[in-house]
């Protein structure tokens, strides 16, 4: 949740909801002081709702409709928005109220003393919406809600058919004879225009398989076996098995298919399920200790007064079993995801939409405790903090918290792909062993490079051919380093030296200076960028000859022109280019 506050007298109730509910207080910058700050409402609203965050504006309401109109689409898939008046008052749920709108709307009025404005006909006379059942349940035909509601509100009356616990508050119109139905089952069913079908997550299904078993296979076995029993995809709450099973790739596949994080029990653990087992096996228990690994997986997981409803299913490789809880239960968890997410040189400014809604969105951030000080404090994230130099420690704990089924964002500066943290994620997600590493859903977001932060202070040293060489031999040999640089001056490149110095690597920049020298001209420009983008930042332009290594530290990053680069004094000083040939073109 997003709490947008335009005007100084709307801070406090901004401040009360934040308090209250959680979220993260957002303020127009240069009128409220807020954590966070944006300049352009319009654009930042925009960016929010596309990104599905939840919206409350302490504004006008016109103001959020006028923003956010031209976004407007699908409303099945719209986000809540919410506009609250600065006093408290009021607050109007004007989107999303059947996506939690409506509620989160009445749980903002209690917080501030206000007036839940909520003006969804079936919330207003049922006191919920049918369209939008609480966690653990699916609603089978949404889109036989609206007319199931409207049949309600001229004077049709409902029954229900199965055990509906948060129906018992509701102000529904019950009559067991009544021409329309709610049904609760974890049956495959699809319901109707009469028929609201329910299905509750109650089902836990327990698998096993051979080492080194086809995902294929034990896919096709629980598709199967899920459909045989008339058993509904939606009810199941996760795919269990033996911790022996915790790096068969086919169990993650699974689990993947149902958008779930695998769980795997002690062989102790499933051991105290065998007097429940229908298929005990002597054999199975030599093997790995217990009497049952499918059904054993999937009574532990459901609870002591479940029922095993499938018995073990067996394909050639794998075994699969369905038991089911009564009632639904807490989710195995959603898969895993790891956002490797480049934040720039640290200000928001200049950090990318994309990077931004990934920290939002994230439950943890793991990164080196400078770069986490820069993304700003958490609002609701676990905080993972490591030293410098630490980076495989790092990652091996973002990609742990990820398989545990936590949404991890990974934080380097820069560019995240760019002498940073991905290359060292995907190395070993290939490398480690970890079968569950390579199912999680890992994603890059890029940042803007130091070397993009040196040029565009400078004005555009890169626009011609260049590239890239870190000047630190703690990962590859100095030899080759040196090879690299007496290349890109054999090619006549823009060079950025990322890293260039440290304090026990301090001869480096002055060979690559040397190697340079002797194939271009003296005077050829060099800029030496230090922390760019943040209060402190600095820029330097000087030449080749000039430069001075004592000058440049590890916070700085040092490009080097070609031949060809140019400088010229302009009204805030030095402005740095590299030509193309475009002016010699002419009218051509």
């Amino acid at each position: 949740m997003i709490v947008i506050v335009l005007e100084p007298s709307g801070l406090a109730t901004g401040l009360r909801i934040t308090e209250a509910l959680g979220g993260e207080l957002h303020g127009l910058a240069g009128r409220v002081a807020a954590t966070h700050s944006f300049s352009q409402t319009a654009d930042h609203l925009r960016e929010l709702f596309a990104a599905g965050e939840t919206i409350v504006g302490v504004c006008a309401a016109g103001i959020l409709l006028r923003c956010l109109a031209p976004a407007l689409a699908d409303k099945r898939a719209e986000p809540p928005v919410i506009a609250v008046a600065e006093d408290g008052s009021s607050v109007v749920p004007l989107l999303g109220g059947h996506h939690g709108g409506n509620a989160l709307a009445r749980r903002i009025a209690a917080s501030v003393g206000g007036h839940a404005a909520v003006t969804t006909a079936g919330d207003l006379a049922f006191g919920l919406a049918l369209d939008a059942p609480p966690e653990g349940w699916t609603l089978a035909n949404p889109h036989d809600a609206k007319g199931f509601v409207a049949r309600l509100l001229a004077g049709a009356k409902v029954r229900l058919e199965g055990d509906f616990p948060w129906l018992a508050e509701s102000e529904l119109p019950l009559d067991a004879a009544g021409e329309l139905l709610v049904r609760v089952t974890e049956k495959r069913q699809s319901g109707d225009a009469a028929t609201l079908v329910y299905h509750p997550a109650c089902l836990a299904v327990g698998v096993g398989c051979e080492r080194g078993a086809e995902a294929a296979e034990l896919k096709e076995l629980v598709a199967a076996t899920l459909a045989k029993a008339d058993l509904a995809e939606a009810s199941v709450s996760g795919i269990y098995s033996l911790d022996l099973k915790s790096d068969e790739e086919a169990v993650h596949a699974v689990a993947a298919e149902f958008q779930l994080t695998p769980r795997f029990f002690s062989a102790a653990r499933l051991e105290q399920e065998a007097p429940r087992l229908a298929n005990p096996s002597d054999v199975v228990f030599a093997e790995v200790g217990c009497h049952g690994v499918a059904e054993g997986a999937a009574l532990a997981a459901a609870g002591a007064a479940a029922e095993l409803v499938v018995a073990k299913q067996k394909s050639s490789r794998a075994t699969c079993a369905v038991a089911r809880a009564t009632g639904p239960l807490a989710a195995a968890g959603a898969r895993g995801s790891l956002a490797v997410v480049g934040i720039g040189p640290g200000s928001q400014a200049w950090r990318t939409p994309e990077a931004s809604r990934l920290l939002r969105q994230a439950s943890d951030l793991v990164g080196y405790s400078l770069y986490l000080d820069l993304v700003g404090p958490a609002e609701h994230q676990v905080r993972h903090d490591s030293p410098l130099g630490e980076e495989e420690i790092r990652v091996r704990k973002a990609l742990e918290l990820a398989a545990e089924g936590r949404r991890v964002a990974l934080v380097s500066s820069g560019d995240a792909g760019i002498y940073a943290m991905a290359t060292l994620v995907f190395e070993l997600m290939d490398t480690a062993g970890r079968p569950e590493w390579r199912e999680l859903d890992v994603s890059v977001s890029p940042g803007v490079s130091a070397m993009q932060a040196a040029a565009a202070r400078a004005g555009a040293p890169l626009g011609h051919d260049f590239c890239a060489i870190s000047l630190s031999d703690l990962l590859t040999p100095w030899e080759a380093i040196e090879k690299r640089i007496k290349a890109a001056a054999e090619g006549d490149f823009v060079v950025a030296f990322y890293n260039p110095v440290s304090r026990r690597r301090t001869t480096q920049l002055a060979r690559a200076q040397e190697i340079l020298a002797a194939k271009r001209p003296a005077d050829t420009p060099v800029m030496i960028g230090r922390n760019l983008g943040r209060d402190d930042e600095a820029l330097t332009v000087t030449t080749l000859e000039a430069l001075d290594p004592g000058n440049v530290d590890m916070l700085s990053i040092v490009i080097v022109g070609s031949s060809e680069t140019r400088t010229f004094d302009g009204s805030g000083g030095p402005r740095v280019y590299t030509p193309r040939g475009y002016a010699g073109k002419g009218d051509s």
